[in-house]
């Protein structure tokens, strides 16, 4: 270390050369130096350590929905975070990378041209787009082409017209289609022997005058991403074509899902030496009934570094650089012996040591002032176990990243005996990120949740289906026998299926509406039996029961009134036998009692909106119904059944009939929708806490900002009017000019030309309604 003679005493030069790490700066006093890790993405004495997760993977584990977030891809390594959108909708989590055009592009033929080529930059440097490739299960890309009169690949033994360039760097020469083969010259209409014309492997081969297109993706990661696409028959004259190149998309992380087992205290793996002489941080997770043992053990000839669990309740870090061992512990409070999965993140700088167990607060310890720095190591290092092999440790170990780096577990474990590679169990740790009834299924790599019994769906069926009901809208559901059940069972969730006889309901949804009095709800039945759910014209809650075809219906009413007030409101009704209970919104429970012998007999069809066949209702009921519903129902469930989620998601293999205009919204949500809160966006100047956790920062934000952020917003909100309006102006006056470069797609460009543009793969599910007319 540099040192400098300052008014007769030796001054460390602490910044210079700066121990600060990834642009973080330096500034110091006589004896100690402070890292501003402010705007980096990084924290940590030095900061070394990022503050992201290193795939949308990792942020869907800590609950998050989609968004953009910041994804580091190798954690403390050179590598910059990038801004990537997460789009975790699917039962696979998928990263999307943007490039500079991924709309349908029409191309236009230029003078002196034969050729047109297309490059493609990409919101991702290429560091950054290698390692995502390389850490992800699985990458695709679609590559369409539509033509008319155009020529593709010039199949089946001509030179292709048209070629692109994919993978590393500036990308290689590919003579394959979307769906095809690498180097088979094909397109997918060949592979799959349907092309519009034999003789051919790509449809636009066939030289036709109709329209015609090849399309499909790109799944192969060495030859990914698109870097440019050149196209070559389109001088002729009728020969027309578009094209498309979308955003790469990549799911499964190879690394957070990288584990071993290690089932005898006597096991371990070893790798070659671990090097992090001035920094080192080492991340993992575990999990084990054991109530101590090693993790991780690499010796020098003095130093040595290494991680246990010391006890049932306690982690331990030590070390020694030269001046003597030093230790970090963090005490959990609760037993880590429990078969759940449990995180440590440990760092060793030249300032100090710190470690930090799943959420606790971190412990740190620090360096000496004087003495040595280096951490000098020359064995193996040993995960699982030490060079003694003594402590071992028993139970699972996933995700080990040392500075950044992620260790094969899984390769090493394959050839180790002792030691098997994954480890199953997950839904132990992660099922309860499964909400509203939704059920944990384990996978080799991790777990999905079943959505099938829950009226939710999303990854963690959090989202609350709704929708817009007009007076003519009907959803009728149709109760099926148990035959017909069997044999149907495996073609649609469980959540759209019911008995017929019933001594009991459990039935619960939302609404919104400020129409009184409304049916909400009706169950017929095949006895002329039914059960109403209705706001009568007091705007209160009324539940009514004929359960026995000779006597009159039962009515129930709620107190709680001002039901018909345009806000949101749930309701949620227990009936067994004659015993119900009716509980709205946070109000307490109602409860009553039947007189009738509380078996509901041989149902028929479940009604949510106007009912069509009222003959067998009494007049004042039978008036109610025919009126309909006009206003919001949300996530509708009854016992085992969510009909309207069978309506809006399975319309066509459901037994649901759907009659008018059924709109899916989301109108079911507590609160007004925010536009500007549409996307969960993680921003890079911002440190605080919730970055670190991968929640959402509009949230985050100071309100002592709040005042200035207004008024900015004001000042932007008129100059972008005067702008727009100003554009619009010039637009009109625009008349005949055209660009001969290449231009995207639009409806009006040619009466003629089929195919509109699509919409980008990062794009959140429209939350604008949807309708349904059948």
């Amino acid at each position: 270390m540099q040192q400098q003679q300052l008014q007769g005493g030796l001054v460390a030069q602490w910044c210079s050369p700066s121990h600060c790490e990834h642009g973080g700066s330096c500034s110091q006093s006589w004896t100690v130096f402070h890292c501003n890790c402010s705007d980096s993405g990084y924290s940590g004495a030095t900061c070394h350590s990022s503050v992201y997760q290193q795939s949308c993977e990792a942020y869907k584990h800590k609950g998050n929905t989609s968004g953009h977030y910041y994804i580091d891809v190798d954690g403390s390594g050179p590598i910059k975070p990038q801004l990537i959108y997460c789009n975790m909708t699917e039962e696979k989590t998928w990263m999307v990378v943007q490039h500079n055009n991924t709309e349908l592009t029409r191309v236009r033929p230029s003078p002196g041209g034969n050729q047109h080529s297309a490059h493609f930059d990409y919101s991702s440097g290429e560091e950054q787009l290698s390692a995502i490739i390389s850490q992800s299960e699985h990458c695709e890309q679609e590559l369409s082409y539509h033509c008319r009169k155009s020529r593709l690949l010039n199949t089946p033994e001509g030179s292709p017209f048209s070629w692109w360039l994919g993978g590393p760097g500036p990308g290689r020469l590919q003579t394959y289609w979307g769906g095809a083969l690498p180097g088979s010259q094909q397109c997918a209409c060949g592979l799959q022997d349907d092309c519009l014309d034999p003789q051919h492997y790509c449809n636009c081969d066939a030289d036709r005058m109709e329209w015609a297109n090849d399309s499909g993706l790109l799944t192969h990661k060495e030859n990914l991403p698109v870097r440019s696409l050149v196209l070559g028959d389109i001088q002729r004259p009728g020969s027309e074509a578009a094209y498309r190149v979308g955003p790469l998309r990549c799911h499964g992380d190879k690394n957070f899902w990288n584990a071993a087992f290690f089932d005898k205290e006597t096991s371990y793996l070893h790798f070659p030496t671990f090097h992090g002489e001035l920094s080192a941080d080492i991340s993992f997770l575990f999990k084990t009934t054991a109530s101590s043992g090693v993790f991780l053990e690499n010796l020098g000839i003095k130093d040595f570094i290494r991680i246990e669990l010391s006890s049932s309740t306690e982690v331990l870090f030590s070390f020694d650089v030269g001046n003597g061992p030093l230790e970090v512990r963090v005490e959990s409070g609760v037993p880590l012996n429990d078969n759940r999965w449990h995180r440590v993140r440990a760092e060793r700088n030249v300032k100090e040591a710190s470690l930090r167990l799943d959420e606790l607060p971190a412990a740190t310890q620090e360096a000496p002032a004087d003495g040595h720095f280096h951490l000098q190591l020359n064995s193996q290092l040993f995960i699982g176990g030490t060079a003694s092999r003594q402590k071992g440790f028993r139970g699972c170990i996933r995700s080990l990243q040392l500075n950044g780096v992620t260790l094969d577990l899984e390769q090493r474990a394959r050839i180790t005996p002792g030691v098997r590679p994954g480890c199953p169990g997950h839904c132990s740790s992660y099922g309860s990120l499964c909400q509203n009834q939704g059920r944990c299924v384990e996978r080799d790599n991790g777990f999905y949740c079943d959505c099938g019994p829950s009226a939710y769906t999303g990854a963690f069926c959090h989202r609350e289906l709704s929708a817009s009901f007009k007076p003519e809208t009907s959803v009728s559901y149709t109760f099926k026998e148990p035959y017909e059940l069997s044999r149907n069972s495996s073609a649609l969730p469980s959540s759209i299926y019911s008995d017929l006889t019933l001594r009991g309901e459990n039935i619960s949804l939302s609404f919104r509406t400020a129409q009184s009095p409304a049916l909400l709800l009706y169950v017929s039945s095949y006895y002329r039996e039914y059960l109403a759910l209705l706001i009568n014209k007091h705007d209160k809650l009324e539940l009514r029961y004929k359960l026995e075809n000779s006597r009159e219906a039962e009515v129930l009413r709620s107190r709680v009134r001002n039901l018909a007030n345009r806000q949101l409101h749930s309701v949620t009704i227990r009936r067994l036998a004659d015993t119900v209970s009716v509980q709205i919104d946070q109000n307490a429970r109602e409860d009553f009692n039947l007189t009738s012998d509380g078996e509901f007999n041989a149902i028929k069809t479940l009604v949510l909106g106007r009912v069509h066949e009222s003959d067998d209702l009494d007049p004042d009921l039978a008036r109610l119904t025919s009126l309909g519903f006009s206003g919001c129902l949300s996530v509708v469930h009854f016992n085992s059944i969510s009909p309207l989620k069978a309506a809006l998601l399975y319309p066509d293999t459901s037994p649901v009939i759907i009659t008018g205009p059924l709109a899916l919204s989301n109108c079911g949500s507590s609160a007004p929708a925010n536009p500007d809160a549409a996307e969960n966006t993680n921003h890079l100047s911002d440190q605080s806490g919730s970055v670190g956790s991968g929640q959402p920062l509009v949230n985050a934000i100071r309100t002592d900002s709040a005042l200035i952020g207004g008024v900015i917003a004001v000042v932007i909100f008129v100059i972008v009017s005067i702008l727009a309006v100003t554009a619009r102006f010039l637009y009109r006056r625009k008349e005949t000019y055209q660009n001969q470069e290449v231009k995207g797609v639009k409806p009006e460009d040619s009466p003629e030309f089929p195919f509109n543009s699509q919409a980008d793969a990062q794009t959140v599910p429209s939350e604008n309604p949807k309708e349904y007319f059948i």
